[in-house]
Formats: structure tokens, sequence, C-alpha cells
């Protein structure tokens, strides 16, 4: 196995068009992989482009890890969130009640099938679409808890 990060090979690659001003925030249960289940991910990997400008390269992420009251799947609303900020949410699966709550916190929630984390980011500053999301039987069984939560 390599010693390089799983973003390597993007970030030696510096992005020639200026990125969005945002921050794109990335479900990972592994720090490697894009994982399922939004409302559920613990971990994240947060990427700011504030500073980001043409010819760089990308930034490294921010790795955070949520206690379990901030897991969205069990937050109240009723603080601020680590992820506060982000405009767009890439996952593997996410149930309507998540995608309505992120929506409600100025995000946009992208689900993917792409695993790779530094490949879903360089599509998604490029502008190419992410593939479509493999089958998940936790989004389906979060579609029907949706309809009774209070998303």
């Amino acid at each position: 196995m390599s010693d390089k990060p799983a973003h390597w090979f993007i970030q030696a690659l510096p992005i020639e068009t200026e990125t969005p001003d945002m921050k794109i925030a990335i479900a990972t249960n592994d720090w490697v992989s894009v994982s399922g289940h939004a409302g559920k991910a613990r971990r994240w990997l947060l990427y700011d482009f504030a500073d980001h400008r043409a010819g760089r390269e990308l930034p490294q992420p921010t790795r955070i890890e949520l206690a379990k009251e901030q897991i969205f799947h069990y937050f109240n609303d009723d603080a601020p969130h680590p992820l506060d900020g982000a405009e767009i949410v890439v996952s593997g699966s996410a149930g309507d009640g998540f995608i309505r709550h992120m929506a409600k916190r100025g995000a946009e929630v992208l689900l993917t099938g792409e695993s790779d984390p530094a490949t879903a980011l360089a599509r998604i500053i490029s502008g190419e679409a992410l593939p479509d999301q493999r089958f998940d039987i936790t989004a389906s069984l979060c579609k029907l808890r949706d309809l009774f939560s209070r998303h």
C-alpha cells in the first residue's frame, strides 16, 4: 500500500480554472472512500476553497469526526454544527429527510456511486456529473422512516 494520502493524485495537479469560494463536505467511514447513509455518517472530509486560486493544488481536507449527538440522524438542530457553511454535501445515499434538512441549512446534497472522494471532488469542480448512486437498502429504509420524521 502506498504512503500517499488517498487524495494525492488530484492535489498534485493544479486546477487551472477558478473554483467557487465554497466548502464541500464528503461523507466517509474510513477517510478514504465515500460512504453511504449521510444521515448516520460520523466522519466527514471538509474541503474549504475560500483561499483557492487557479493554478494552485487543491486544499487538503479537514477531517471532521462527529460526536453521536452531532450525527444528523440524531442532531436536534439546537446548536451550531461542525459542517455549517458547507454548500455541497456528497454521499453515497441519503434519505429525503436528510436532503430537506440540509437544504434548510443551505447545502445541496449530491448522491453518487463514486467511491473515491478525490475523484468525486474533481468531477464537481470541473462541472462533470457524478456517477449514479449504487443501490443501498438503507436509503429505502430511510425513505420509509422519513414519512414520519420531524425533518
